[in-house]
């Protein structure tokens, strides 16, 4: 439904309201606005059922602009990679207005997703941030967590961020052992999703655990154990890739009908 080829020639075409992480509701009860005249301080961003979408970066949200995670959770699967496009390249957008070599303005460029110094020639892309996330299982058992910026009793799986010159199985087996203490045996890729929160790359990975025995870090993780598949606490939303890790295992154990 989305075809990533920039409509750098359009003139006219839906729009999709941004500002502060939340977006504007649009027509049909979703955020994109009603097809209309494009004007050159819009962002062309790709192209949604066959029609140009631009990105409107907005210094305020109106007061009935849902944040991000709410048009996450209400729209089907299929919205996650264009909410999730506007929002990585709105933080590109209002991070990079300056060279990062030299200080001078920044020009956007129409034809890719870039910003041109023309004092320098230094040019920013979108900034991607390779991250694991990984989902601990020993036996039937998963692994759950609690980082203390989570809603009240809600448990995830662990992540972390991969560090120069790391590869992915590295940091798995890396940041499970810092944030838990648990050495972990086979680590088998999952799949990849965008988090956009503001610009990571989430790989995901199911790593089994050599021993049940947790010691948390303290400061990332707030509290951890393990959950039998019967018996689990408050989960992640539905559109994140750390459910569909959970989702996955318990229905290989016969979790869940």
């Amino acid at each position: 439904m989305l075809h990533r080829e920039l409509p750098s020639e359009a003139t006219a075409g839906r729009v999709i309201r941004l500002a502060r992480g939340r977006i504007a509701p649009g027509t049909d009860d979703g955020p994109l606005q009603a097809f209309q005249p494009w004007h050159a301080r819009l962002q062309p961003l790709c192209w949604w059922q066959e029609e140009p979408v631009a990105l409107s970066l907005e210094e305020r949200p109106g007061e009935d602009w849902p944040p991000a995670r709410e048009w996450l959770a209400r729209l089907p699967e299929p919205w996650y990679a264009l909410i999730a496009t506007a929002l990585q390249v709105a933080a590109w957008l209002e991070n990079h207005r300056f060279c990062g070599r030299c200080g001078t303005p920044a020009a956007r460029l129409d034809a890719e997703f870039a910003m041109h110094c023309e004092a320098c020639g230094h040019r920013n892309y979108p900034r991607n941030s390779p991250c694991i996330i990984t989902l601990v299982t020993h036996g039937e058992s998963l692994l759950l967590a609690r980082s203390p910026r989570f809603p009240p009793g809600r448990y995830s799986t662990l992540a972390g961020f991969i560090e120069p010159g790391e590869a992915a199985e590295e940091a798995v087996r890396r940041e499970v052992f810092e944030e838990v203490g648990l050495s972990v045996g086979r680590v088998s890729y999952y799949k990849s999703q965008p988090w956009p929160f503001p610009h990571s790359l989430m790989l995901g990975f199911f790593a089994e655990a050599a021993s049940r025995r947790i010691r948390i870090d303290g400061v990332e993780i707030a509290d951890a154990d393990w959950f039998s598949p019967r018996r689990l606490p408050q989960l992640p939303p539905l559109y994140s890739i750390s459910r569909a890790l959970i989702e996955t295992h318990l229905k290989e154990v016969g979790g869940r009908g």
